[in-house]
């Protein structure tokens, strides 16, 4: 009778919106735990341990880490490719008037951070890291909305995620553009094929998303070794999807639903889990106060509010766009505290901007610092708000 409560309990878990965020949560939570252990070093090792294949001309044997970061994180942002183009096609990005609002915020709500880091990394070493704290965690700011269910208005979620999404297709290209590495054009133009045929495959109207892949593999492998970050394959690919704006379930929707539990409850754990190893040590709690550990910090915390209420405001008064339905300016600010959860995809970044360990892991640590207070902070302005709400 136990192992079946316990089996209804799990099951309930897994099915809950806010269950990969408090998944990614322990995760986090643990890594830093084993990191500051004796295990440390047993961890590492298993990191660095090399898997794969390698001839003269298949290079193939990577570090797990680097499976993790470069392999399964291609799948992370295939999914992420897969519902910014179902947001174009059909959802909240489809047509300039839905689009408007969150496109713009997510603007804003990128070059503010930037600003705020530049200011104060501006001719040093770190000034490389100023793409860290413009990116938004769609699942944990999400998970964290989503606690609040019915105490803010169902507007203000759909308006949370299009911005996530519009902010993860900015952090996508500014990684293509500024975090790539030197470009090796061969490699390119073989990518470039294997997207043409992947379009063809689209105009001929294959409807088995998983055909896709076949040639998604190799574009993979071709993008990783021309220099241009590898994880961006995975948006590319997803963009040959093909997808519809009807009630009939799309290939891009079939490959979606069946990528969204893997990626959520595996891929973005591990992430989490690989790169969230710190060994806290006493230069790195002095770094939050250095120009990169407020550069980071500050970018998220007030950085992305900022630029998002102050895009609401101008949007608003030049009657571009309108506020969500049933909010008011006191929700956005709480949505863009919400949007100061920077975690996946700053750490990414933070990952691809710095070469010295050292300021790698001082910007993990404010990243996740200032993402738990961004998230505290979020929680409780749109509760506050949120209950006013309820009792007007």
């Amino acid at each position: 009778m136990s192992q079946i409560i316990n089996l209804t309990v799990f099951k309930i878990f897994f099915k809950s919106s806010n269950a990969g965020g408090i998944l990614l949560f322990i995760c986090v939570i643990i890594s830093l735990i084993v990191a500051n252990s004796p295990a440390s070093q047993g961890l590492q090792h298993i990191l660095d341990t090399k898997l794969g294949y390698e001839s003269d001309t298949v290079h193939l044997n990577y570090s797990i880490l680097l499976w993790i970061n470069d392999g399964l994180m291609a799948i992370f942002f295939l999914l992420v490719g897969l519902e910014i183009k179902r947001e174009i096609v059909e959802g909240e990005l489809s047509s300039p008037k839905k689009a408007s609002l969150p496109i713009l915020c997510a603007i804003g709500g990128a070059i503010v951070p930037a600003l705020i880091y530049l200011s104060f990394n501006s001719g040093k070493e770190t000034a490389g890291g100023w793409g860290i704290p413009m990116a938004t965690d769609i699942a944990f700011a999400l998970a964290v909305i989503g606690m609040l269910g019915n105490r803010i208005p169902a507007s203000l979620k759909v308006f949370l995620a299009a911005l996530a999404i519009v902010d993860d297709l900015i952090a996508i290209l500014v990684i293509a553009f500024f975090y790539s590495s030197g470009i090796e054009f061969s490699y390119l133009l073989y990518a470039g094929i294997g997207l043409v045929i992947l379009i063809v495959m689209n105009r001929m109207n294959i409807q088995n998303p998983y055909l896709y892949l076949i040639p998604g593999v190799f574009v993979w492998y071709f993008i990783h070794h021309s220099g241009i970050h590898a994880t961006i394959a995975g948006v590319l690919v997803a963009m040959t999807i093909p997808t519809n704006d009807t009630d009939i379930e799309s290939p891009l929707e079939r490959l979606e639903h069946a990528l969204v539990k893997p990626v959520n409850f595996l891929i973005i754990p591990l992430f989490a889990f690989a790169n969230t190893n710190i060994t806290l040590e006493s230069s790195m709690i002095q770094g939050l106060v250095a120009p990169l550990g407020l550069g980071v910090g500050l970018g998220l915390l007030f950085g992305k509010p900022l630029g998002i209420l102050t895009m609401t405001l101008i949007c608003s008064k030049l009657g571009i766009s309108s506020l969500p339905e049933g909010s008011s300016f006191k929700h956005i600010f709480g949505v863009g505290l919400l949007a100061g959860i920077g975690f996946t995809m700053s750490i990414f970044i933070s990952i691809l901007s710095f070469g010295d360990p050292l300021h790698i892991n001082e910007a993990k640590l404010s990243i996740l610092l200032t993402s738990m207070l961004s998230g505290i902070f979020g929680y409780f302005v749109l509760h506050i708000f949120g209950r006013n709400r309820n009792n007007s």
